[in-house]
């Protein structure tokens, strides 16, 4: 399937499954393909070749999902903490005929398991919790010298604010934020960098009271 097939076929499926699961808000196929689909793919370019990306909290699949069909030289691991999600993540990636491991853990203990601990190039995630909690999910992932992009939304200067230390704790560096508006709509979001570049303490991620602080 092309592209578009893919996509709008993923827009079916997702509307279909959303009754019984809940899994968005937004259930028009034109809406969903400019407010998920359109925003998944704004860091596909700066994605290395063939790097291998892990998903944290991927809900309905973003944006793992959609990077995967416009990149499909990555390797992609979703991973979510609700079954449901990971339910239809299977059904929705054997439908579209694209190849991802799809994990039901929660982020925190992803962080500590062998087989993903700093095992992945990128860790990519979508709407999923503030710089500091988010930064504390994905960089134990990630391998050094690779990165995190976390996807946000427009207003990320004061999620920024005092998380240098941990940052640089979990062994980031160099934060990067760029912003971007998303084709067909008036929306501006935010897309944030960090490179890694040292391993991340053994006590990290910490327990989710911990976390973040």
């Amino acid at each position: 399937m092309i592209y578009k097939d893919k996509f709008d076929l993923y827009a079916k499926l997702l509307i279909e499954w959303n009754s019984k699961f809940n899994l968005t808000a937004i259930t028009e196929p034109d809406a969903i393909m400019k407010k998920h689909f359109k925003d998944s793919v704004q860091c596909a370019d700066i994605i290395p070749n063939n790097a291998s990306v892990a998903d944290v909290g991927s809900g309905a699949g973003f944006p793992g999902v959609p990077l995967k069909i416009v990149r499909p030289d990555i390797s992609i691991t979703l991973f979510d903490s609700l079954n449901k999600r990971i339910s239809f993540l299977k059904h929705l990636c054997g439908e579209l005929q694209i190849d991802a491991e799809c994990v039901h853990i929660r982020a925190e203990d992803a962080g500590h398991r062998p087989e993903y601990r700093e095992k992945f190039d990128v860790a990519v995630s979508r709407a999923v919790a503030k710089m500091p909690v988010l930064a504390e999910y994905c960089l134990p992932l990630v391998k050094q010298g690779g990165q995190m992009l976390a996807m946000k939304s427009k207003s990320i200067t004061e999620e920024l604010t005092n998380t240098d230390r941990l940052i640089k704790t979990l062994g980031g560096v160099d934060v990067r934020v760029s912003y971007y508006i998303i084709e067909g709509t008036d929306i501006q979001h935010s897309l944030v960098q960090i490179k890694k570049k040292s391993p991340t303490p053994k006590k990290y991620p910490r327990k989710p009271n911990q976390l973040g602080k």
